[in-house]
Parts: structure tokens; sequence; C-alpha cells
């Protein structure tokens, strides 16, 4: 009789996630200042991994149908397009072009987030000391849960980055990586109805992850766990 209320116990615990969990249904995510002139004056890290990791983002956004906020600073006097890979994955969605720095103080930027009806927000940006730490901060205190996607973002140097990144984790923010958001949200290889497309992302953007399953699926079959 133990181990059946044992069995029962894990089964009710299992089928009931942690809230603290990013879903598609729970958060929005926000991209901020992804633009040449901002890339130019990155050096925390290598330019091309955090392009690569902020497709990779957005790619996960799109295949959950995840509520998106895509927005530029100056971008027609000073810091240029959105990076034209990101945009591709939204095509003709709406870019909110802002003259602040701290994009909370752009009434359009809010107005779109708010428009989400999303409480957990999912942001990632150029600089991270900058236009992201600043936005977490208002967040933050305006009682929404933030998540920085840490690979997704960039400083100009490691140490502003890092010391960025320590300030938004002290405030409460969470910090992730754009892997780890698109894992959380598919979270069970038996959902089929995203599984082919969540493996596509890994294989483009997953690195020697994304060898692994093209590896996996050519020598075991399509349907070979992630």
């Amino acid at each position: 009789m133990a181990n059946t209320a044992t069995l029962t116990d894990i089964s009710a615990v299992t089928a009931s996630p942690s809230p603290d969990l990013l879903t598609p249904d729970n958060c929005a995510v926000l991209f901020i200042d992804h633009q040449p002139q901002m890339f130019f004056g990155t050096g925390s890290g290598d330019r091309t991994a955090i392009i690569n990791a902020t497709v990779g983002l957005a790619k996960a956004a799109k295949t959950f149908d995840v509520p998106t906020v895509l927005s530029t600073v100056a971008a027609e006097s000073f810091s240029g397009p959105l990076l034209p890979p990101l945009a591709a994955v939204f095509p003709g969605q709406e870019i909110v072009d802002r003259t602040s720095m701290n994009a909370w103080e752009d009434v359009p930027f809010v107005e779109a987030v708010k428009a989400t009806g999303r409480k957990k927000l999912v942001i990632a940006g150029l600089w991270t000391e900058v236009c992201v730490v600043l936005p977490t901060l208002s967040a933050l205190a305006q009682g929404y849960e933030v998540y920085v996607v840490t690979d997704a973002s960039g400083g100009v140097s490691p140490q502003a980055h890092e010391h960025a990144v320590q300030r938004m984790v002290q405030a409460g923010a969470v910090p992730v990586t754009w892997l780890q958001v698109l894992l959380e949200f598919q979270r069970d290889w038996a959902r089929t109805e995203t599984y082919g497309a969540v493996t596509d992302v890994v294989k483009e953007h997953g690195g020697a992850y994304g060898l692994g399953l093209v590896y996996a699926h050519a020598v075991i079959g399509e349907h070979a766990a992630g």
C-alpha cells in the first residue's frame, strides 16, 4: 500500500509542473536593439555566437507562437536596422523604434509588452549593461518576472556584461540561455506537434548538440529523441 501511495504522489507531482517554468502560454519574448551599430561595439563575446543565439531564440518563440516584441533604438539616425536574420523570422511584424536607452521609458514599447498579457518576460539585447539592464530593472519594479537570455545579449566588454548580469540577478532576474528556453518550451519529446520544428532549430543553431541530432536521425531515424 505504501508503494502504491508513493507512485500516486509522484504522478500527481509530475502532472503539475512548477509555476517557475517558462511555457509558451505564460511568457513573452523581447528583443532589444540587435542592430549593426550595437554589434560593432559589442566586445563581451564572439559576435557571431551572439547572432546565432539571438536567431535561435527567435525561432524558439516563433515555433511555439510566443508573443514577441521587437525594438530598436535610433534605427534611422545611428544604430541601423534590426538584425536581418532576426527580422526575417518575423516578417511584417512592427518594430518599435525608440530614442530612449531604457525601452521601459518608451510608451509604445511598454504598451506592446502589456498587449501580450504576459507577466513573465524573456529579454535579450545589446548592450547588456544598458539596453537590457535598464528595462529589466524597470519591469521587475512593476511586478514582472524577467528571464535574461545571456548568450543572446552582449556588452562592450566581458566585465560590463558580467556585472550587468550580476546586477539583474541581484534584483531578481533569472539568467537563461536560448537553448534552455527552447527546450523548456518543448519539455517533452512526445509533443509531436513541435518535435520536428524544435529539432530543426537545434540542428541549425545548436552547435555540437545539433550535429548530434543530425547524426542520430541519420543513424537511428527521424524519431530519435533529442
